[in-house]
């Protein structure tokens, strides 16, 4: 019984992150992840900007080689990781962690928690970039509002190395654990700021 429980309070690892929105941002994001060593897979509904964020994460990963910042092997096997997606429910499926980059319009952001909410894996963390809207007020129509949280990447994501974890009231610790971890894997530096700071 003792390894059992165990088991099951045993933290989820993320190995997937879905990317929600091919814009700068997005492709950014998406491109930080695969770095990371993450299966991540980059949605939009245009397949034109998929094809555009490809093409930019692919000319991302070039220079890096060119400069001598890695292996042109790491660079291949970091791409491998990347897939793409026209439909959210599809991009989400198999993702520990959900990152949206849309536009900061709250009806669309609404839509996509009540998604994220129902068709995402369980324990799935739900992040959002959002930084004029309140991430408390549009994640509560979600179950589990303690596995939602804010992630700011400073800009330019690619060249920047902070990333702001964003803390609601109900963000769990566990919640905000992961998301560093993940952090880091990207090569970031982790600050931890609790929203009724900002709001």
């Amino acid at each position: 019984m003792s390894a059992l429980l165990a088991g099951e309070q045993q933290r989820m690892e993320v190995r997937t992150i879905a990317v929600i929105g091919a814009g700068a941002m997005g492709r950014r994001i998406a491109y930080a992840s695969a770095l990371g060593g993450y299966k991540t897979v980059l949605e939009d509904i245009s397949p034109r900007r998929l094809e555009e964020a490809l093409a930019w994460i692919r000319q991302s990963f070039a220079e890096g080689v060119a400069r001598g910042r890695f292996e042109g092997s790491f660079s291949g096997k970091a791409l491998s990781l990347l897939s793409t997606a026209t439909d959210v429910k599809d991009a989400i499926r198999d993702a520990e962690l959900i990152i949206e980059t849309v536009p900061e319009e709250l009806e669309m952001k609404l839509e996509l928690f009540t998604v994220f909410d129902k068709f995402a894996k369980a324990g799935a963390i739900f992040a959002s970039t959002a930084s004029s809207l309140s991430i408390t007020d549009f994640t509560d129509i979600v179950v589990s509002r303690e596995r939602c949280i804010g992630m700011h990447f400073s800009r330019p994501v690619s060249k920047c190395n902070l990333i702001e974890l964003l803390r609601t009231p109900y963000t769990s610790e566990e919640t905000v654990a992961m998301c560093r971890e993940v952090a880091c894997r990207m090569g970031k530096e982790v600050a931890v700021v609790n929203e009724t700071q900002n709001v």
